[in-house]
């Protein structure tokens, strides 16, 4: 044996035994599969075509149900103080909840942020990926990179990776030379530009509350109050939705976190002094100036009644 590693003839795949044969086999196959260490750009890709489309028939051909359902409610809105992103913290795996405390808005960098919807594994690693190349684009450049940069990247790896079952929907929001950007990005590489968004399951009733309530001109305390009354209704709303809701603010020195409530602390504010036949609210029934707490400047309208007129429709 001596003689043969002297001559290197215990190299070749002849003299070696069957396990060491297997383990380089399977060392290869890890170095494959984890590329990605190395270039975080490089993932293994399905072996078959249009995974999107083939997967759900192997899966059904190999008696395996997998839910891909996703759920979440996130909003982000520009108005003059800067730029204000919500966001609940519950994520489900099918009609599971799978966690209570996911974290979906992404601090990238010191003025730029990012926001979780769709696949949760997807969305994390990018957006990781995102962190990453901000930081060494801040280390090249001595300058921070901009939103229109990082949408750029997400929009190049989208549409790298378009039918490949990549189930993603980003906001970037953050604060460049040219003042505060709010940007979608989604997994079908589309890329748009705005001052109102909403992504999610319960995005159509967070739409609904900030479509009623938004205006550009609204003071600080007004914006907090809006994303998170916003947030509260969609999770009332939505199954999926809920959790812990993390407000955050950006503007010219960088972002903050405003504060993360419970949506139950939320209910407790906005709901239970406004709820039909809570005996709190039959005593202000009568009292046109008395308004939930934290209005963000809505007005209650008091519709006056004709007592003539309820007569006549009574008889």
């Amino acid at each position: 044996m001596a003689l043969e590693a002297i001559c290197g003839m215990n190299k070749m795949p002849f003299m070696r035994r069957f396990d060491d044969v297997q383990s380089e086999w399977q060392k290869e196959q890890l170095r494959e599969a984890t590329s990605n260490f190395e270039n975080p750009y490089e993932l293994m890709a399905p072996p078959f075509e249009r995974p999107a489309e083939n997967l759900p028939k192997i899966l059904s051909h190999c008696g395996i149900h997998m839910d891909f359902d996703h759920g979440t409610t996130t909003l982000g809105f520009k108005y003059r103080g800067g730029v204000i992103l919500c966001a609940d913290s519950r994520a489900t795996s099918g009609q599971y909840i799978g966690s209570q405390t996911m974290r979906k808005i992404v601090e990238l960098n010191d003025y730029m942020l990012g926001t979780l919807a769709g696949g949760a594994a997807d969305c994390v690693y990018w957006d990781r990926v995102l962190a990453k190349e901000c930081r060494l684009h801040q280390l090249r450049y001595r300058k921070r990179m901009t939103v229109d940069t990082a949408a750029r990247i997400i929009c190049n790896i989208s549409t790298e990776y378009k039918g490949m079952g990549l189930v993603m929907g980003m906001m970037l929001a953050g604060f460049d030379d040219e003042g505060p950007k709010l940007i979608y990005v989604d997994s079908e590489g589309m890329i748009s530009h705005g001052q109102v968004f909403s992504v999610g399951s319960g995005s159509p009733y967070a739409l609904g509350v900030l479509d009623t309530g938004y205006r550009y001109d609204l003071s600080d305390q007004e914006a907090y109050d809006l994303a998170r009354r916003a947030i509260y209704h969609a999770t009332s709303k939505d199954a999926y939705s809920g959790g812990i809701v993390r407000l955050y603010h950006i503007h010219s020195e960088g972002w903050r976190n405003i504060c993360n409530t419970d949506c139950s602390d939320l209910h407790e504010s906005y709901c239970a002094s406004g709820c039909p036949g809570n005996e709190n609210d039959q005593g202000n029934a009568g009292d046109p100036g008395k308004d939930t707490p934290c209005s963000s400047g809505w007005t209650k309208k008091k519709i006056t009644e004709n007592n003539l007129q309820t007569t006549l429709a009574t008889v």
